[in-house]
């Protein structure tokens, strides 16, 4: 029998040392974590999860900058797409708590431009659970309009929505961005980065940024972006399926490439897409909304929770094509890890970063990477919170 060359050999990826701490009762969390980066192509990640107000996991590991080998450290930051989502829906459910918002008012109570076109009657609700029929900008937008947000907001104030709003929902990937973040400023005169910087991370120890301050540039590890075989895919999407106009909207100029590593793209706010934080911080975020919080601390109460959470929306997805569920801005089963309890409500984002609460088990939970994957092989999120609830067993 002949050996192959070394040359020949496949090659078996280094696992990295683990940091951080994990309780005994959740070491299958950091096999789990171990398994991504020994068969699952990991490159620099982070897991945290919370039980009961407590964390319990707090996890990271591997390569934050391959460019300069630069270790994935405990403070380490990046940026997790969608996730943000989450976020952003937990500053507007704030303001609805504080008698700010009603999601029942129409969007033009307090954005009065956004009634044009035969939006009148599209409510916050609806806007928010990806219902409003303006998953795109049709509006051309230069690259230089589309991170000048006002360009933005007069566009989807004019445009006419796809479907009779209410009637389906598709999932508005950067426009829901835009429309929270319109009405989070008309009501208090803060942008959403600031309003969450200020009522929210800041107030409750929380390193998560819409809008990145240059000083936490360091600390930010680069994206890992997919390669041609993602580009190629897009491209052959058909022309004239949803999915292929929302994806890389407005005006073609936001694709999954380095684009999303540059100081530009992090300094801007899209409170859809590019917020920049770390498992820790969005595991501490959903744990001081259900159960105890952090130290007793809440950021707004149980019956607010269940108003955001309760389904607005659910069924197949116009724009994304498979099923999901929408709360006010939250994700909700089955869009959410497979072993989640029925009242679990949060968010993913792009690549691959999860996170969300489960009120009946007291679990928050976060996970975030550079590494991005789009193939529907990538378990590394699901592969976690199902070894979170194996060690609730």
């Amino acid at each position: 029998m002949s050996v192959p060359a070394a040359s020949e050999m496949p090659e078996i990826p280094e696992i990295p040392e683990i940091h951080g701490q994990v309780d005994e009762q959740f070491e299958p969390v950091r096999r789990a974590f171990a398994k991504n980066f020994a068969e699952r192509g990991e490159v620099g990640a982070a897991v945290c999860v919370y039980r009961h107000g407590r964390p319990v996991v707090d996890l990271w590991a591997g390569v934050a900058d391959r460019a300069n080998a630069t270790p994935w450290e405990r403070d380490t930051i990046v940026t997790v797409f969608s996730m943000s989502k989450g976020v952003t829906a937990i500053a507007i459910n704030l303001l609805i708590e504080r008698g700010l918002l009603d999601p029942d008012a129409p969007v033009a109570r307090y954005w009065p431009e956004f009634a044009a076109a035969g939006k009148d009657r599209i409510t916050v609700g609806l806007a928010l659970s990806h219902q409003a029929g303006i998953p795109v900008v049709d509006r051309p937008l230069t690259r230089a309009e589309t991170l000048s947000w006002d360009p933005v907001i007069d566009a989807i104030a004019a445009q006419r929505p796809i479907w009779e709003p209410g009637t389906q929902h598709g999932y508005h990937m950067r426009t829901y961005g835009w429309i929270a973040g319109e009405l989070i400023r008309r009501v208090t005169g803060r942008t959403a980065g600031r309003f969450i910087r200020e009522e929210i991370a800041e107030p409750f120890a929380v390193d998560f940024h819409i809008g990145l301050d240059e000083r936490h540039e360091m600390r930010v590890a680069p994206l890992v972006t997919p390669g041609s075989e993602y580009h190629t895919a897009i491209a052959g999407l058909p022309a004239d399926l949803l999915l292929t106009r929302v994806i890389s909207a407005p005006s073609g100029h936001f694709h999954y490439d380095d684009m999303w590593n540059t100081r530009e793209l992090r300094a801007v706010e899209l409170p859809s897409s590019n917020g920049v934080g770390n498992a820790r911080a969005v595991a501490r975020l959903y744990t001081h909304l259900i159960s105890d919080g952090v130290d007793g601390r809440r950021i707004f109460s149980d019956d607010t929770v269940a108003h955001a959470t309760k389904v607005r929306a659910r069924g197949t997805d116009a724009v994304i094509l498979v099923d999901t569920a929408f709360g006010i801005g939250f994700m909700l089963p089955p869009a959410l890890p497979t072993p989640v309890g029925p009242r679990s409500f949060g968010h993913g984002g792009a690549g691959g970063s999860m996170s969300f609460a489960d009120p009946d088990a007291g679990i928050a939970f976060a996970y975030a990477m550079n590494k991005m994957r789009f193939d529907m092989d990538d378990g590394r999120a699901e592969s976690l919170a199902r070894a979170v609830y194996r060690s609730l067993e």
